[in-house]
């Protein structure tokens, strides 16, 4: 991974065989990033994307294998018990054109990944949400 910063903003490339999310995470802590918007585009080859069922609580998630395009990666940054936190959602588009999408949880780079990070001024962190079973912004 390299990037470049321009005042609040990172631009990232990462590079083939790169799990996104983790080095995701590590570059906002490296660069003590507490709280931001995540979007990119790019090419994955493995990829787990899921759903959350409201009802039951609980994400149902579907591992992806081959050639995929990265239509949009967006998300924010946060933090939890003192940890970067990010929630990421994509779309990724297969060699048939067809459109799968959701809750991004691992994606590993299989050409380029080209990420830009806007970090705020500030820290926002969440915490587990019982009655709707997702960690929630916690506003004091």
């Amino acid at each position: 991974m390299e990037f470049a910063k321009f005042r609040n903003k990172y631009i990232l490339r990462l590079d083939r065989g790169e799990e996104i999310v983790e080095t995701l995470k590590e570059f906002c802590s490296q660069q003590d990033i507490k709280l931001g918007w995540v979007k990119g585009i790019g090419a994955v080859g493995e990829a787990t994307i899921g759903l959350f069922e409201t009802k039951e609580k609980v994400y149902h998630s579907i591992d992806l294998k081959g050639d995929y395009e990265i239509t949009s990666l967006i998300g924010n940054i946060s933090t939890m018990d003192g940890e970067t936190y990010l929630h990421l959602h994509a779309t990724l588009g297969d060699s048939e054109y067809k459109v799968q999408g959701g809750h991004f949880s691992r994606g590993i780079i299989s050409a380029t990944g080209e990420i830009i990070i806007e970090s705020i001024e500030g820290e926002l962190d969440r915490e587990f949400n019982q009655e709707i079973g997702l960690n929630l912004y916690k506003f004091k």
